[in-house]
This record gives C-alpha cells, sequence and structure tokens, in this order.
C-alpha cells in the first residue's frame, strides 16, 4: 500500500519553510519570518496555521517560559518526497522518468547542476565504469 502523500497548503508551506530554514522558533518568530518574506500575515493567523500542523501530526509544541515553541516533525525532503511521488501519480501514472524528461526539456540548469544530474544519471547505471566493470 503506498504511503498517504503529506497533503499541505502553499501558506502551511510557507509556515513549515520558516521552521525547516531557522529551527524551533514562537508564532511571532514565525510570523516575522514570514514577513521578511514578504507575506504581510497577523500573529493569529501564523497561530491558527501553526496549530493546524500540529493537528496534522507534522509541527509539534513545547511550552517555553510564557510561550510555546514550535518544531518541525517532518522534513524538508519528506515532504518534497511525497508531493514528487504525489504529481508522477498524477501525471505521468506513476511513471518517474517522463516527469523527469519534462523538466530537463523545460527548465534551466547551471553547469554545476548539470554536472550534478549527469553523476547521478552515471551511478544509476550499471555498465559505467565507476561502477566497477
Amino acid at each position: 500500500m503506498a504511503k498517504k502523500p503529506i497533503e499541505l497548503g502553499e501558506a502551511e508551506l510557507a509556515v513549515m519553510r520558516a521552521l525547516w530554514d531557522h529551527g524551533a522558533q514562537t508564532v511571532r518568530e514565525v510570523m516575522n519570518r514570514l514577513h521578511e518574506r514578504g507575506k504581510n500575515v497577523a500573529y493569529t493567523t501564523v497561530l491558527t496555521f501553526l496549530t493546524r500542523l500540529e493537528q496534522k501530526g507534522v509541527v509539534a509544541s513545547d511550552k517555553r517560559d510564557q510561550a510555546y515553541v514550535y518544531k518541525a516533525r517532518i522534513s524538508r525532503q519528506s515532504v518534497t518526497i511525497s508531493r514528487i511521488r504525489s504529481l508522477v501519480d498524477q501525471l505521468y501514472d506513476g511513471a518517474a522518468a517522463p516527469m523527469l524528461a519534462q523538466l530537463i526539456e523545460n527548465e534551466r540548469f547551471t553547469p554545476d547542476e548539470i554536472s550534478q544530474l549527469r553523476k547521478l544519471i552515471d551511478d544509476l547505471d550499471p555498465k559505467h565504469p565507476s561502477k566497477g566493470e
């Protein structure tokens, strides 16, 4: 049975990015991080998002002094993998190669990114010299 995808809205993802990038924070600190990124949200809105994320099990809270401190319970990578799997399933019937081809054909990559992609492909190829043959 396939793992249930981690479903987060855009605003919830913005809150998660603040937690992933800066670690455990109070509601006010998360709100300030969002303001720094051009998202003008009220304290109560951020609190609502953090409460929802805690209910979903992706954020945990701990009462310190006068304020609750929130931290991510899941990694950015686990959310990324879940969302990519969901996209592959929805758009390409579970086949990842067509999605990868679409990205390669339609996106721009730096020379460094191209080098990383080549290495990943070489590592997949069992006949590649680096595989010991």
